[in-house]
């Protein structure tokens, strides 16, 4: 075989200089790893076997998203907040591709993400505060009142109300009114 031609196992086909454009639109086609479906359909994740779409949360208060599953591409954020949920909307090896709430996307390394499951108070309300009840219910007394974008843990999830807490709070708010959190999701 010359120099200038390696036997490729992606198809089994032969990489010259004219099968490159060929490659690269392949290539394009198929970026890293299949990304989320679109609706209320998952699928399997290939290097855990996990759904996709799924949250998790930020483990570290300094994650680095990039471009591409690998520590050559470039970074495009930094997040700062340990226990920020985010969506896994594709896997990669190592590498997981995340959704935060405001819409970004990027890849993140497996271990700088946590299971615990997290979710952010309606972080689209502009104005107002969320009410938190000690109770499920629209009618149960009020626990606490929250500005949007807070963090909160999520305990239990009900498909209507979440019990979420922190070291501020504990209470119920209704499903919702969280980012972090499927609408037809429930949680133990």
């Amino acid at each position: 075989m010359r120099s200038w031609m390696k036997k490729s196992r992606f198809l089994g086909i032969f990489a010259s200089a004219s099968a490159a454009p060929a490659l690269a639109a392949i290539i394009t086609i198929f970026p890293y790893a299949q990304p989320a479906l679109a609706g209320n359909e998952t699928q399997i994740g290939s290097a855990t076997g996990l759904p996709i779409p799924r949250y998790v949360s930020l483990r570290s208060g300094y994650v680095n998203l990039r471009q591409g599953p690998s520590k050559e591409h470039d970074t495009i954020w930094i997040y700062r907040k340990e226990g920020l949920p985010v969506e896994i909307t594709a896997e990669f090896e190592t590498w997981r591709k995340i959704r935060d709430s405001d819409g970004s996307e990027g890849w993140v390394l497996h271990s700088l993400l946590s299971g615990r499951r997290t979710a952010l108070i309606s972080p689209w309300n502009k104005d107002g505060l969320i009410d938190v009840r000690a109770k499920p219910g629209a009618d149960a007394p009020l626990a606490a009142r929250l500005e949007p974008r807070v963090v909160a843990q999520v305990r239990k999830c009900d498909q209507i109300w979440c019990r979420v807490s922190s070291k501020e709070f504990d209470g119920y708010i209704a499903q919702k009114e969280l980012w972090g959190v499927y609408p037809d999701e429930k949680l133990d």
